[in-house]
């Protein structure tokens, strides 16, 4: 009878993954998640500056359209709203603000 309960217990079958198997796998993912994070982040802030180009490329498009109609540059970005831009439009969304500097276009500073 002992030899039958000692066979049953060298024959039983283990399915489950260890304790140790585990704590790897979430070491791993880990080691994953903290050198992705900080790339994303810097992608989130290369893409506000890309989108904040384009939009003073927008607004120097929108000066030479006042020049043309008016015969002068604009003084400040503020005489292109409301006929020529909205008011969400002389900001960036990262909440540069863009100016007219010498008939051109920029950033603020």
């Amino acid at each position: 009878m002992i030899k039958k309960l000692m066979n049953k217990k060298s024959n039983r079958r283990d399915d489950g993954f260890t304790l140790i198997e585990m704590l790897l796998v979430l070491l791993v993912i880990s080691v994953l998640i903290i050198l992705i994070i900080p790339n994303i982040a810097a992608q989130s802030a290369n893409v506000q500056d890309t989108g904040c180009d384009a939009q003073v490329k927008m607004v120097q498009s929108q000066i030479q359209a006042y020049t043309l109609n008016e015969g002068s540059a604009p003084s400040s970005v503020s005489a292109l709203v409301p006929d020529y831009l909205t008011n969400d439009q002389v900001t960036c969304a990262n909440g540069t603000g863009i100016v007219i500097v010498n008939g051109q276009a920029a950033k603020s500073e």
